[in-house]
């Protein structure tokens, strides 16, 4: 499979695919949903409120830790010992009832032949929520989540060689769809086939590279529809 093919010939590609692994957020659902802007919104009153500052200097202090650490909440850990169980549930208190399904990924992730996980950095109480809301419960046999990983975020190796321990995952024979460019490299180095969703998600071209890049696709259902037809033909 060339890099960033773009499904081309995707059925013959992928029929070494016995576990299919996806990202949760602006992966089974499009960013123009914009749940994250609810998230960011309640992670900059928890920071502020928490370190008695602005909001300018709190979204500073979350992006920052973001970047450095692969989640706000890993940063807040190291630096400021803050309970993961109390952050989750209040940054993820949002509003889902502008979430709708989207019958070509649900229908899509139906029809994939094997074994189907998420692995998320969220955690699960919040994961169930959103996969209800999108269709999708009941459609995976598994969430992973940052609970699971004992704090350690994706992009990091370890948070990956934990998911395929639990679940006893042969990465040659797993496939993971992310939106997040740099999430896939670890993936990759571990034997997994990777597709990236560049569909403008924030910061989810930084470090992309052909590398560790298989197949690049814009839109989940569109790609979940053309691989389904071309492995029933």
């Amino acid at each position: 499979m060339n890099s960033r093919d773009t499904g081309s010939a995707m059925a013959t590609d992928l029929a070494h695919v016995r576990t299919w692994i996806f990202d949760l957020d602006n992966t089974l659902y499009h960013p123009r949903i914009n749940l994250f802007a609810q998230i960011d919104r309640r992670m900059g009153e928890y920071i502020a409120r928490l370190l008695g500052v602005d909001a300018d200097e709190a979204r500073r202090v979350q992006k920052d830790f973001f970047h450095t650490y692969g989640t706000t909440l890993s940063g807040l850990m190291k630096h400021h010992r803050v309970d993961p169980h109390e952050f989750l549930g209040f940054v993820h208190d949002v509003d889902l009832s502008n979430v709708r399904h989207d019958p070509r990924v649900t229908g899509g992730i139906a029809r994939l032949p094997g074994r189907k996980l998420v692995f998320t950095n969220g955690d699960l109480a919040y994961a169930r929520r959103v996969l209800k809301a999108i269709g999708l419960e009941g459609a995976f046999e598994a969430i992973h989540d940052i609970h699971a990983t004992n704090y350690v975020p994706k992009p990091e190796v370890d948070a990956y060689a934990g998911l395929c321990a639990t679940y006893r995952i042969d990465p040659d024979s797993a496939l993971f769809v992310e939106d997040m460019a740099r999430n896939l490299k670890p993936a990759k180095d571990l034997g997994m086939t990777t597709v990236w969703v560049n569909n403008g998600s924030e910061r989810g071209s930084h470090a992309a590279s052909p590398d560790f890049i298989d197949v690049e696709i814009a839109d989940v259902g569109e790609w979940l529809e053309t691989l389904n037809q071309r492995i029933a033909a």
